[in-house]
């Protein structure tokens, strides 16, 4: 490696982009081309910085492996900014992976395995980025031999939106500690401002409890404690699910079920009348027998899927749910009310989004997506940047309370 590389990239690795392009900015061969991309993409030039790295990965063949392997990872990572999750983005990471470990560089090797599971974070697949990072000693306090304070930063990070986004508070908290001492040690401005941001997340309002006196904020602890709970049946609209004892039923695809057992859920103790469940569940302010019906079959479905939790109990005026064991009824309410809760929750981080890639992580057709957005949109909440395949979508940072418990999360395969 020659003196102005070797410069360029220690300037890379102080996230000093510029002076790292002064070093490189005229050269093409294939070392100056893949830290040219890197510095492009320190500066938030993602387009051209893909392009530099593909550049970089064919010029460097099929006779410089490793190399090569590193233009592979740095331009996922760059993909990853984008929000690029189209296509199998794990499969050439994870070969890239053990092609760079099978040649001794074990630290990009890290760094391929935590790119590919922060991409299955975003897709809301954290069954498998557990799976992943659990195949890597790495549990975000690294000796200072292993990792540098930058990829164990980045390393604590991913472990701590893992455990953020499973409710486990004290493993968050500790993940935060390690990725806070890695980023100070660091010494780089853009990664002390993800973790600043990530511990802020512990402080802010994620969810409404409602209640007949009103609604309070909860943080994530709260909830987690909540969910908890031995003595409260738990109906999350968050997660569209009912948690009690530590027991949880999903209904996220039972969209009817779950909108029966909120409305329940709300006027507990008391019952609801059938031509507000009515109203409430099937969206119709004109019922007619049918809808009588429907909303018998409904309920019948809903006692037997909730006989281990509570009951549903016909009342003179409609129904009412009673608990089992004496067990109190909470209403966890999103932040953020509404069908687009999931895409507004995804924007929030302030990157800029691609209709596919949406659609992927909330698990809809691109088609639902844009409606979704163009609704958005209407309402000034989002806005969309550039044109036909370049279009983007954006929307402001949501100030005030973290929208963690709205990102989409995929159940594992069975």
């Amino acid at each position: 490696m020659d003196s102005m590389i070797a410069a360029a990239a220690r300037a890379l690795a102080a996230g000093d982009a510029l002076t790292a392009l002064q070093r490189v900015a005229l050269r093409d061969d294939p070392p100056a081309l893949a830290l040219r991309g890197i510095a492009m993409a320190q500066l938030g030039e993602h387009p051209r910085a893909r392009e530099l790295l593909r550049r970089a990965a064919r010029a460097f063949g099929a006779h410089e492996p490793v190399a090569r392997a590193r233009c592979v990872v740095a331009e996922a990572e760059v993909a990853l900014a984008q929000r690029d999750l189209g296509g199998d983005g794990s499969a050439p990471l994870l070969a890239a992976a053990h092609t760079l470990q099978a040649h001794g560089d074990t630290t990009n090797a890290l760094q391929a395995l935590l790119v590919t599971a922060r991409r299955l974070v975003l897709l809301g697949r954290l069954v498998e980025a557990s799976d992943l990072l659990a195949t890597h000693p790495a549990d975000g306090a690294p000796a200072p031999t292993h990792l540098s304070a930058p990829l164990a930063a980045v390393a604590a990070l991913t472990r701590a939106e893992l455990a953020l986004r499973a409710l486990h508070i004290d493993a968050a908290h500790t993940a935060l500690q390690h990725a806070k001492r890695a980023a100070q040690h660091a010494g780089v401005p853009a990664l002390q401002a993800e973790v600043a941001h990530a511990r802020a997340l512990l402080t802010q309002p994620a969810a409404r409890l409602l209640g007949p006196g009103g609604e309070q904020a909860l943080r994530l602890q709260d909830v987690a404690a909540l969910r908890a709970s031995s003595h409260t049946l738990v109906v999350d609209a968050c997660r569209h699910a009912v948690h009690t004892s530590g027991v949880a039923l999903p209904l996220a695809r039972r969209p009817v079920l779950f909108a029966l057992v909120r409305a329940l859920a709300q006027a507990w103790p008391g019952d609801v009348d059938r031509e507000a469940l009515i109203a409430s569940v099937f969206r119709t302010r004109h019922p007619d027998e049918t809808h009588r019906a429907r909303l018998r079959v409904e309920l019948g479905r809903l006692r037997k899927l909730i006989a281990p939790l509570a009951g549903v109990e016909a009342t003179a005026r409609g129904f009412v749910l009673r608990p089992l064991a004496g067990h109190t009824v909470a209403v966890l309410a999103p932040p953020v009310d509404g069908a687009q809760g999931a895409l507004l929750a995804l924007l929030a981080d302030g990157a800029a989004w691609s209709t596919s890639a949406l659609a992927l992580a909330v698990g809809d057709s691109q088609r639902t997506v844009q409606r979704a957005l163009a609704e958005l949109e209407a309402s000034g909440q989002v806005r969309a940047i550039g044109q036909a395949r370049a279009r983007r979508w954006v929307a402001a940072p949501l100030v005030g309370f973290t929208t963690i418990l709205l990102l989409p999360t995929t159940p594992p395969n069975p």
